[in-house]
C-alpha cells in the first residue's frame, strides 16, 4: 500500500512550505497520521513535527445538454498537511 499518492503544489501550499515549513500531500484514504509521518520521513529524509489530515467528499453535479442530462462526479480524497522540523525542507522540483 502506497501511503503518499502525490504532493499538492498550489500557491497557498507552496507559500506555506517556504514560510512555515508545511507541505501538502494527497494520501491514501485509509492511512492514519502515524503512517503518513513515517512515509514522509522515509521518502524525503526529513523530520516531521506535526500532521493534520482532512477528508474531502466526492462532489456531484448535473449538466443539462442537447443530448440530455449528464451526471458527473469528482473523486473523494484525503489531504495531509505535514509540518517539518525547523531547518528541513522538501524540494519537489529538484529532479526536473
Amino acid at each position: 500500500m502506497s501511503v503518499l499518492i502525490k504532493p499538492i503544489i498550489t500557491e497557498k501550499v507552496t507559500k506555506d512550505g517556504e514560510v512555515f515549513g508545511r507541505y501538502g500531500f494527497v494520501v491514501d484514504r485509509k492511512a492514519n497520521k502515524i503512517e503518513i509521518k513515517k512515509a514522509v520521513e522515509a521518502t524525503y529524509g526529513v523530520s516531521v513535527v506535526n500532521v493534520n489530515t482532512m477528508n474531502y467528499g466526492a462532489k456531484r453535479s448535473v449538466k443539462y445538454t442537447k443530448s440530455g442530462m449528464i451526471n458527473a462526479k469528482t473523486n473523494a480524497f484525503k489531504k495531509a498537511i505535514v509540518e517539518l522540523k525547523e531547518g528541513d525542507n522538501i524540494d519537489f522540483y529538484s529532479n526536473i
